[in-house]
C-alpha cells in the first residue's frame, strides 16, 4: 500500500494545498487572564522542517523530536526535525542538513517527494516550510544531544483515525494556560505548530485514501 500512497501523495503535493483550512482547527486558544503577544520588529526568519516517512512493520512511520526543557517558546516541546535556514540555503536543504544534524539521518539517503505550505510560528517569528520525505527503511537515529531529549515515532495511520484529534489544556511556555487541540503520539502532546503541519498532512493522506 505505501508505495502506491507516497506516488500519489508525491503528485498530490504539486497541486494547491489546504494551508490555513487544515492549520486553523489545531490552533491552540488562550483560556486564562494573562495572553501572549507577540510584537515582532523585524521580518520573519526563514526555516523548514522535515516529514521523514520510512516503511516499518507495514506502516508508514516518521520522527519526531522533544526538546529540552527551557525557558522559552518551545521549551519541552514536541516539533519536527529542522530549524533555521543558514544564508543561501533552501528550505530542502535546510530541512535535510537540520534532519541529519538532529536524528542522524543522513541525507543522501533521503528522498525529497515535495513541501506543504509554508506555516508562520507567531512565538518564535519563523516562516517555516514543511519538507516531506522518505527513507527505503527504518532509520539508525543519533539524536544531537544538545538539542533532542528524545526521538518520537509516529505513525500515519493513527494520524488519519477519526478521533486522532484530541483536546485538553496545557500551560504555554510554563506561563499561559491553553486549550489545545493536539495529537497524542507515544505518550506526548504535540500540539501547535507541529501539530498544525501534521494535520496538513492529514487532510492530504485521508483525501488521497477516500478517492
Amino acid at each position: 500500500m505505501w508505495p502506491s500512497l507516497l506516488d500519489q501523495l508525491q503528485q498530490r503535493l504539486q497541486q494547491p494545498l489546504p494551508g490555513a483550512i487544515a492549520h486553523e482547527p489545531l490552533r491552540a486558544t488562550p483560556t486564562g487572564m494573562i495572553k501572549p503577544k507577540f510584537d515582532h520588529s523585524l521580518p520573519p526568519k526563514p526555516g523548514s522542517v522535515m516529514i521523514l516517512f520510512y516503511p516499518d512493520g507495514g506502516q508508514l512511520k516518521f520522527p519526531l523530536t522533544k526538546r529540552h526543557e527551557y525557558l522559552g517558546a518551545h521549551g519541552g516541546q514536541v516539533s519536527l526535525p529542522g530549524g533555521k535556514a543558514e544564508p543561501g540555503e533552501t528550505a530542502i536543504e535546510t530541512a535535510l542538513r537540520e534532519t541529519e544534524e538532529e536524528i542522524g539521518v543522513s541525507s543522501q539517503q533521503i528522498k525529497v517527494i515535495g513541501q506543504l505550505s509554508q506555516f508562520f510560528v507567531m512565538p518564535s517569528n519563523f516562516m517555516v516550510i514543511p519538507v516531506v520525505g522518505f527513507v527505503e527503511q527504518r532509520p539508525v537515529y543519533q539524536a544531537q544531544q544538545s538539542e533532542v531529549v528524545r526521538i518520537i515515532e509516529g505513525n500515519l495511520s493513527d494520524l488519519i483515525q477519526p478521533d486522532a484529534i484530541r483536546t485538553k489544556e496545557i500551560v504555554a511556555a510554563k506561563i499561559y494556560p491553553m486549550l489545545a487541540p493536539h495529537f497524542e503520539i507515544e505518550g506526548e502532546v504535540v500540539w501547535g505548530a507541529t501539530a498544525m503541519m501534521l494535520n496538513e498532512m492529514r487532510v492530504i493522506v485521508k483525501e488521497i485514501l477516500s478517492v
